[in-house]
């Protein structure tokens, strides 16, 4: 119903209409809806803010930190290497490396640049303009790099119109061999990152790295350091100086006639040689010939590097790796007469003969053994013979009479006493062992040729520690390399002992073995090993290859001991494939001993004493095998 309204306007009565009905166009429903929504959505809101408080929070305030926190590494020094009388063999500097950016040199930069590049770090124009124009966002031109070239490049670049940033430097640091080729395959070397890749660098690469510190302070999106903010030092912890029983006057001295017989030989596979003290097992020389530059250790030697740039990256690297082994230990070889020392010891230690005892054996030239004829190196017989005899004449028949008279079981006795069977425990690495016949698979044969040390394999480690045994009063010696260690922080020096591993052989035996070896090198097969003024004494040793292995070549050797009464050094020296005048041992192997001696004996302090009238009599050859 409409409601008539009457307004009085000018005295006038106004007359109008006017619905009092008002509808509402939102539905309740939908309101209901809306403000439930809303309230849920304010849940959620409350739920997820206190979810990143409670749960999230610490999360998120680390990543927060994170964002603003900037962590510096501070690194550590890296250790020095010593030779036993202090000489430094290896040490760190600090140096820089040149980084270029291509793409901030302009076109019409490039030529002069590198022209300026290859003025200063002596580089190929050509090769630096190649590297101006890469793809590449950095790349490094110069590793290492001398102060006084850096400055001379910093003066250029502050003059020149290059973009800032296109040419920068970049703090590092180097390795440096200060004898370059002295010991290096005993040394080893680090990569550019100052990590041990091989030798001692490698082997006690955690002791010479050290702990890297780092300071961690808080800055804002410049790199701008936060005002009243904490931060954290932690300071590194430098690498420890490591001192080695090598000695860089005795080790010089023997790379120097190692070198000479190798080439003078035409050896196709190098040499080796150590020298030990018997008493302690401290290396005072471990030599491998070729060596290489440890401060340009990829850089191949002249005897790998024929048609290097044709090889695979495979074949550099194993031709590379070749050059990097430490022979001495890495490779095995067979002894040949050189170990007859140790079949002789064992009789002796076991009463199976005696030393001097006449006609003890028979040699006719050849020994029938499993129906196979052995020959004798020499064509004429040595007919009847003492052990002396036997050992001066470097006799096989004889020896194999004598591995009978001993047997396999105590022969591998005595094999494992020595350490034969397994690692020294030397600290280098890639250290091998002996390989040997599996006992039960040693027949007669087998047992023959062991006697006189053919068809099995040692490292000249393992063969050199047997014999210092032997002259040590039967006491075998672990072979010591590293002397001690030094805490660069605190000068603290801890001392590496020395190891007695067990007895091995009498005093008794061992006396009388250097007997023989006296009288082996003044009457025997070793004359080539006297030395003036010196009583020594040695054995020689020349192992021919198997019929599987021809191509290995002979291994010409020789082992003396120097001098005989009170034993100071031992030495082993192995020639490897001689192509020369001659593959014997005692013809090219004890030449070398007996230069070595003749410089490290007066060297040691050791009296010269020309007497020889304690040489005992015997019926050996003037010939050398």
């Amino acid at each position: 119903m409409i409601k008539k309204n009457n307004v009085r306007k000018n005295n006038k009565i106004l007359e109008f209409k006017h619905n009092l009905n008002v509808v509402n166009n939102v539905p309740t429903f939908k309101l209901k809806a809306f403000l439930i929504i809303v309230f849920l959505l304010l849940i959620a809101l409350v739920i997820r803010i206190a979810f990143l408080q409670f749960v999230d929070g610490e999360m998120l305030k680390q990543k927060a930190f994170a964002q603003l926190s900037y962590t510096e590494t501070i690194s550590a020094n890296r250790g020095s290497i010593y030779d036993s009388t202090g000489t430094v063999l290896a040490t760190s500097y600090d140096a820089d490396n040149v980084i270029i950016v291509p793409e901030k040199i302009k076109e019409e930069e490039k030529q002069l640049t590198a022209s300026m590049l290859s003025t200063i770090f002596e580089l190929d124009i050509n090769e630096v303009l190649t590297q101006l124009n890469s793809e590449e966002s950095k790349i490094t031109l110069v590793k290492n790099a001398s102060k006084d070239k850096i400055d001379t490049l910093e003066a250029w670049v502050e003059e020149s119109n290059l973009e800032y940033g296109a040419i920068y430097t970049e703090e590092t640091v180097a390795r440096y061999y200060p004898y370059s080729t002295l010991a290096s395959n005993v040394i080893g070397f680090c990569g550019t990152d100052s990590q041990g890749l091989s030798g001692i660098e490698y082997s006690w690469d955690s002791v010479l790295t050290g702990t890297a510190g780092k300071s961690i302070s808080s800055k804002d999106a410049s790199q701008s350091q936060i005002p009243n903010t904490e931060e954290t030092y932690i300071p590194a912890e430098n690498g420890y100086d490591l001192t080695l029983t090598i000695d860089v006057n005795i080790q010089s001295i023997v790379e120097k006639y190692l070198k000479q017989a190798v080439e003078e030989n035409e050896c196709t596979k190098g040499g080796t040689t150590i020298v030990m003290d018997p008493s302690t097992g401290d290396i005072l020389s471990m030599a491998s010939y070729p060596d290489y530059d440890l401060n340009s250790p990829f850089t191949p030697n002249i005897y790998i590097s024929e048609d290097w740039d044709n090889l695979s990256t495979s074949e550099k690297s194993n031709r590379l790796q070749r050059m990097w082994n430490n022979k001495c230990i890495t490779d095995t070889y067979e002894p040949g007469s050189v170990f007859k020392t140790i079949t002789a010891a064992v009789a002796l230690e076991e009463n199976i003969v005696q030393v001097d005892t006449p006609n003890t054996f028979y040699c006719s030239g050849v020994e029938v053994v499993a129906d196979r004829n052995i020959k004798c190196w020499r064509a004429r017989p040595h007919a009847a013979q003492s052990l002396r005899d036997a050992y001066n004449n470097s006799c096989n028949p004889a020896f194999m009479q004598l591995g009978r008279m001993v047997g396999t079981t105590t022969l591998y006795k005595y094999y494992e006493a020595f350490g034969f069977f397994s690692k020294t425990g030397v600290s280098l690495s890639g250290e091998a062992s002996g390989i040997f016949f599996n006992i039960d698979d040693v027949g007669p044969v087998q047992l023959a040729t062991m006697s006189f040390g053919q068809r099995f394999t040692i490292t000249p480690l393992q063969m050199i520690s047997s014999v210092s045994a032997l002259v040590n009063d039967g006491i075998l010696m672990q072979p010591r390399i590293v002397k001690s260690i030094t805490n660069t922080d605190t000068g603290e020096t801890t001392s590496i002992s020395t190891t007695a591993v067990r007895q091995v052989v009498s005093k008794d035996t061992s006396e009388t073995i250097k007997s023989m070896m006296q009288s082996e090198v003044e009457v025997g097969t070793g004359k080539r090993g006297l030395v003036a003024g010196y009583t020594v004494g040695g054995k020689t040793g020349t192992s021919e290859p198997s019929q599987s292995n021809t191509d290995d070549g002979y291994v010409a050797s020789f082992i003396g001991i120097g001098p005989v009464e009170n034993t100071k050094i031992v030495v082993l020296t192995c020639l490897y494939d001689p192509q020369g005048k001659s593959h014997q041992g005692g013809e090219i192997a004890a030449p070398v001993v007996s230069k070595i001696f003749s410089e490290v004996l007066p060297y040691l302090g050791v009296s010269s004493n020309a007497d020889k009238s304690n040489v005992q009599n015997s019926t050996s050859d003037a010939n050398l095998y």
